[in-house]
């Protein structure tokens, strides 16, 4: 696999070595060793799995305090752009975001670390989104800031007017409205 940093730290974009053949494709998803190597430790505690159509959009989301979690994600099926937005306060690019496109074809993977929300946009007919998580989710520690915050300039790549999202999410706060985040 391949480890590729982006503009935030912490943010990695994974390509794996795929290989195929008259049978299909294999190729290693996770493999302990070589991620801490290039990122760090990390000890994953739970998998996720969610299936969503054309337009619908999920974040950006986040856990707080003792239950932040780190995200390796990726798409099993279909094609999304996903993005992840930096909130610890006192990083240099509080704010800022990495977006990626994640697809069953391109097979990457993104590593989200603690402190940031999270977020991702279908773009095709329907995609099945899945991704390890390094604490488990807390009702309670719940939190996210609204997709569509001007703040944050995130161009999501179709018409807006057909964007699909939960009303939780509709009435998510702007990042001005959020509390300290570490």
């Amino acid at each position: 696999m391949e480890y590729k940093k982006t503009a935030i730290e912490g943010v990695f974009i994974i390509e794996p070595r795929v290989f195929n053949d008259a049978r299909g494709y294999f190729f290693e998803a996770w493999k302990k060793e070589e991620f801490e190597a290039n990122v760090g430790k990390i000890t994953f505690v739970q998998d996720n799995e969610s299936k969503s159509s054309y337009g619908v959009l999920r974040g950006l989301h986040f856990q707080k305090g003792a239950f932040s979690q780190a995200k390796l994600v990726r798409v099993i099926k279909g094609r999304v752009v996903d993005v992840a937005v930096d909130l610890r306060r006192s990083s240099a690019t509080f704010g800022q975001h990495v977006m990626v496109e994640l697809s069953d074809e391109n097979k990457r993977q993104f590593f989200i670390p603690r402190g940031f929300a999270h977020g991702f946009l279908v773009l095709s007919d329907e995609a099945i989104f899945t991704y390890k998580v390094d604490n488990v989710y807390a009702p309670q520690a719940d939190g996210g800031v609204r997709w569509n915050d001007p703040e944050l300039g995130i161009k999501w790549p179709i018409d807006l007017s057909v964007v699909k999202t939960s009303e939780k999410d509709l009435v998510l706060p702007m990042l001005r409205d959020i509390g300290p985040f570490e």
